[in-house]
């Protein structure tokens, strides 16, 4: 132990873990003092070694309209995960410095901010990126370099649809299991909940067009129409759209039980408040992520008619038990969540936190290590090796669900075999999960109650 000759200020933080910069190495150390009361610092033996150094470039959308869509939310909660890795002591000894960048919300700025940072940043993984419409091309471009990918948020299954892409990976959910869901969550509570058989019971699809909807909207056709439901319409829009009465119309003449909903974020706040003015009316109101994840701007819009939306999404992971997970987890979830309410200051803790952390500290945690202990370093190919063996099971991340990667040659190579969604539901300041049966956490609300304006 060194003792210190002087008692500075951050002596405060006596009993903590700190960062601490020394001769150009920076180190986790604790400082305390002895019964003496002379102030000590100790130094882990996982330090970080001086020159260490993995260069990460992250995209999100801080500006523009996926920012309140839930990009923002994504980008803090992957920034979170690689703070504490570094104050944890790096990732083998080495650093984490992220270079963070703005994609404002446009496919052609994200594009060309991915060749900035692979030929001029020379960043070892590119990471992040909340848009599909971004995700597709970037993927692409990305594996064609033959650098390394990790995508956080995006969900469109068109990422790895076969393409073999062989550097890029995803833990999270893709479109395909999101669309899936609804249906499913639908096909075990129709009769239940609404007194309908399935052939009975109307559903309509609506979507943007872009690869995220489209992906979503198609696992819902085909889902919806196996199972028996009457698929009443299947209608795409442009996410820009300044007016979305048209769909409204068609949705008033089609008279749907059930409306399936994908959408970003102003298209998605800008459907709600023509579908009250024109009076549409449904029994239960489905989205599937993105803005329909961001219940406090829902809420703040809307008020008390936002109540009872439901969502498929990844797990919000402060809606899990603890003891349902591997030893840890919620510790981690814990040390998020405060991150984040310390910055935003707000309780409503979006699902979009837990996917930038999660899937970011699966790479850190799991994929880095082993690629520089086992195959020598954190070159694309050490990291692509060590991501195919990654073989983490059910429990052992925060959002719950395990990790495996389908293996080249397979239609979806690169995808995370075990990601799940959940259908959450929103009520007030509440969230909770009403699908799937082994987790939910309450029965859900349907059909909406008397006094919602968008009940029947």
């Amino acid at each position: 132990m060194i003792p210190l000759s002087a008692a500075p200020e951050w002596l405060e933080l006596i009993g903590t873990w700190i960062p601490f910069d020394s001769i150009g190495s920076a180190y986790r150390a604790i400082i305390f003092k002895s019964n003496g009361g002379l102030p000590y610092l100790w130094l882990s033996g996982a330090a970080m070694a001086e020159g260490k150094q993995i260069k990460v470039g992250v995209i999100f959308d801080m500006s523009g309209p996926l920012a309140a869509g839930g990009s923002n939310a994504s980008y803090l909660g992957t920034k979170y995960a690689i703070d504490l890795m570094n104050e944890r002591g790096g990732v083998e000894g080495h650093k984490i410095v992220p270079i963070y960048v703005d994609a404002q919300s446009k496919v052609e700025v994200a594009i060309n901010e991915t060749e900035r940072l692979l030929n001029q940043e020379k960043v070892d993984v590119i990471m992040g990126v909340f848009s599909s419409a971004q995700c597709v091309p970037m993927a692409q471009r990305v594996d064609q370099a033959k650098k390394f990918m990790w995508a956080n948020v995006c969900v469109s299954s068109a990422v790895f649809k076969d393409k073999n892409l062989k550097y890029v990976f995803r833990a999270q959910v893709h479109s395909d299991q999101m669309g899936e869901a609804s249906c499913r969550f639908l096909g075990e509570n129709s009769k239940t909940k609404l007194g309908k058989e399935l052939k009975d019971l109307k559903v309509a699809i609506i979507y943007e067009d872009g690869p995220y909807g489209s992906g979503v909207a198609s696992g819902n056709d085909l889902v919806c129409k196996q199972l028996g439901m009457q698929v009443v319409l299947k209608e795409g829009y442009a996410a820009t759209s300044p007016d979305l009465s048209p769909l409204v119309t068609k949705l008033r003449r089609a008279r749907p039980d059930v409306i399936l909903h994908t959408g970003y974020n102003p298209d998605i706040t800008l459907f709600l408040r023509q579908a009250k003015e024109q009076g549409l009316k449904w029994d239960a109101l489905i989205g599937h992520g993105a803005g329909h994840g961001q219940f406090d701007k829902l809420f703040a819009t809307f008020k008390e008619d936002a109540n009872l939306i439901m969502n498929v999404d990844p797990v919000a992971a402060q809606l899990l038990d603890p003891k349902t997970l591997k030893p840890g987890m919620g510790a981690l979830t814990a040390e998020m969540i405060k991150r984040y309410k310390a910055e935003v200051k707000a309780d409503e803790i979006p699902t979009h936190v837990s996917m930038g952390f999660n899937q970011t500290w699966i790479l850190l945690n799991d994929v880095m290590p082993r690629a520089i202990k086992k195959y020598g370093g954190y070159d694309p190919e050490s990291l692509r090796k060590a991501a195919l063996e990654t073989d983490i099971p059910e429990g052992g991340t925060i959002q719950g669900y395990g990790v495996k990667f389908f293996p080249p040659g397979h239609p979806m190579s690169g995808q995370n075999e075990r990601s799940t969604p959940v259908v959450h539901q929103y009520s007030g300041n509440d969230t909770f999960i009403a699908w799937p049966k082994a987790i939910k956490s309450r029965d859900p609300v349907m059909p909406l109650p008397k006094g919602n304006s968008y009940a029947k």
